[in-house]
């Protein structure tokens, strides 16, 4: 990771300090990076006494529930339930933090009330591609695991923290190394120097590491892992260009009692096959299928997304969308779709 400009820092450190009002907000669908980003960002600006609150789009998954309970869970607002709420609230903030998206679009329903607010509008994120203009201050940085492991990098530059993550409150050194964690998937990729760094350092500050992974991955409920053997049985194919495939739709979340969040790594799981060069998973909300890509080094998650699957990330690790019924009908064809555009991508 490349060093900040000092005047950034500077600026960030002026804002927090001018404004009374301060809202932090994350994309849709909070994963594990944006909850722990967002929260820690909360916890801090409420350490000096900001007014401070995280908006989220819509719920978060309920593995990731112990980081916003007591004096958190009354800085919450979830769009989703009180809509209302959150846009007055962002409305009326003199400053707007956004983690982990690069734009104002993956905010979901909340895209134009963020562009209309007049607030400081601060990006913090490590994905490719930010909308820069929409910002006072945009902090984007690629070469970092994740967005928490970036909002640590810029709380260790502050006044009062200077390099020291033992002066961090305890609530925002648990929720950046939990962001890490998830987005690292724990450690298995996307992992540099500065991640070992920054895990070193909250470690030696006191933060739980084991209390952590046990809240992450031994807190789902018994449906995930029943929907796991039936994917893996029912659903994997693997293409002879050796892409994985699994589309979960509509009629069996409903079967299973499926919750969000209860997928998370599944996408993961067809890269320990050998010949394995890509995963795709689609999940079907509402009038879309949610799109997850990974894939093996020398094979671009990130171009596939972008050019087949209405959008893009990391180089390994991307996300996107095919919309129903523009871009494909149905499962069925959803799958005709992806063994088709695979292999024009991977045999040019």
């Amino acid at each position: 990771m490349e060093a900040f400009d000092r005047r950034d820092i500077e600026t960030l450190y002026r804002h927090i300090g001018e404004a009374e009002t301060i809202t932090v907000t994350v994309h849709t669908h909070p994963d594990g990076d944006a909850i722990g980003s967002g929260t820690a960002m909360v916890s801090y600006l409420a350490s000096v006494g900001k007014d401070a609150v995280l908006v989220f789009p819509d719920a978060y998954p309920s593995t990731l529930e112990f980081l916003v309970t007591g004096d958190m869970e009354k800085r919450i607002i979830v769009a989703e339930n009180s809509k209302e709420a959150a846009e007055k609230r962002i409305r009326s903030s003199d400053m707007i933090i956004c983690l982990d998206f690069n734009s104002f679009s993956r905010a979901g329903d909340l895209e134009e009330c963020l562009a209309d607010a007049q607030g400081e509008k601060i990006l913090i994120d490590h994905h490719i591609g930010p909308d820069r203009e929409c910002f006072s201050l945009c902090f984007s940085e690629t070469e970092t695991s994740s967005t928490a492991e970036l909002l640590y990098s810029i709380l260790m530059e502050l006044p009062g923290i200077c390099h020291d993550a033992g002066k961090l409150p305890p609530e925002t050194a648990t929720a950046l190394m939990t962001g890490m964690t998830t987005d690292t998937n724990n450690f298995a990729n996307s992992v540099f120097p500065s991640t070992l760094a920054m895990a070193s350092a909250l470690l030696d500050a006191g933060v739980d590491r084991d209390l952590i992974l046990d809240r992450i991955f031994n807190g789902y409920n018994e449906s995930r892992i029943r929907l796991m053997g039936y994917l893996l049985d029912r659903c994997l194919r693997i293409t002879d260009d050796g892409v994985a495939y699994m589309i979960l739709g509509r009629k069996t979340i409903m079967k299973f009692g499926i919750q969000e969040g209860d997928t998370e790594g599944f996408v993961n799981i067809p890269l320990s096959v050998r010949n394995v060069r890509m995963s795709i998973f689609l999940k079907q909300d509402k009038d879309r299928f949610r799109v997850s890509i990974r894939s093996k080094k020398g094979t671009s998650a990130n171009l596939c997304a972008k050019e087949f699957f209405n959008g893009g990330g990391h180089e390994l690790a991307s996300g996107g969308k095919l919309m129903i019924p523009d871009d494909v009908r149905n499962i069925t064809e959803a799958a005709a779709y992806i063994e088709r555009v695979t292999h024009i991508f991977l045999n040019r």
